[in-house]
């Protein structure tokens, strides 16, 4: 029998790691051999584990899944991430692949999809719902209209942050950035969705699906 795909969990949720731990746990091909709690600790974990497959939620405390993933697979282009989110917008898993991650499902999917989607990563493939390239393809053809997606890498992370409600020094702790640098980011956010404050950039994250309610 070859050898096992040796998974890492990544969620804020213990609940939730247990579930997906026991619906991997069940398969003779897959084992869950590690848990983190959010994305830093998955960061400073992974060198130490080394598993063939991440998989990771996305809205995690701290520099979330996004910076977390960027960060992850910048440090080694060989890591595989597949990322296990709630979100099911368009910007959200195009932002999770141009940093990288191999593949993409909602928490929605039915588990079995789950358990192909690690068995595809895996293998060096990408794995993407079928609703979820739909929506790709369909936006891929009509352009690309909203104005959240005009967002640089940077400039996605910290307009996430924002709109949580965190502070310009509070947002530089997280990301490791300087406070000036932050206020770069903010004026261009700003200038770029049409906005005067934080409300407004709350209001726009929540329309678009990227903010938990």
């Amino acid at each position: 029998m070859s050898r096992k795909i040796r998974v890492m969990l990544v969620d804020d949720h213990a609940m939730v790691r247990m579930g997906f731990r026991m619906l991997l746990g069940g398969t003779q091909d897959i084992e869950v051999i590690c848990e983190a709690e959010d994305g830093e600790a998955a960061y400073q974990l992974f060198p130490e584990i080394r598993p063939d497959v991440v998989v990771m939620d996305l809205s995690m405390p701290g520099m979330g899944g996004i910076e977390a993933l960027r960060r992850l697979t910048a440090r080694d282009r060989e890591a595989r991430v597949l990322v296990l989110s709630a979100h099911e917008d368009s910007a959200h898993p195009r932002r999770a692949l141009k940093a990288g991650a191999i593949g993409y499902v909602s928490k929605r999917s039915a588990p079995e999809e789950l358990i192909d989607a690690v068995r595809s990563v895996g293998a060096g493939r990408i794995y993407l719902g079928v609703e979820l390239a739909r929506k790709l393809a369909v936006q891929e053809l009509h352009g690309a209209a909203n104005p959240v997606e005009s967002l640089s890498e940077r400039e996605f992370a910290v307009f996430l942050q924002l709109a949580k409600g965190q502070s310009v020094a509070q947002i530089a702790e997280t990301l490791h950035l300087s406070p000036n640098t932050v206020g770069t980011h903010l004026y261009n956010i700003k200038q770029k969705l049409g906005v005067g404050n934080q409300a407004e950039l709350t209001l726009i994250a929540v329309r678009n699906g990227l903010l938990d309610v």
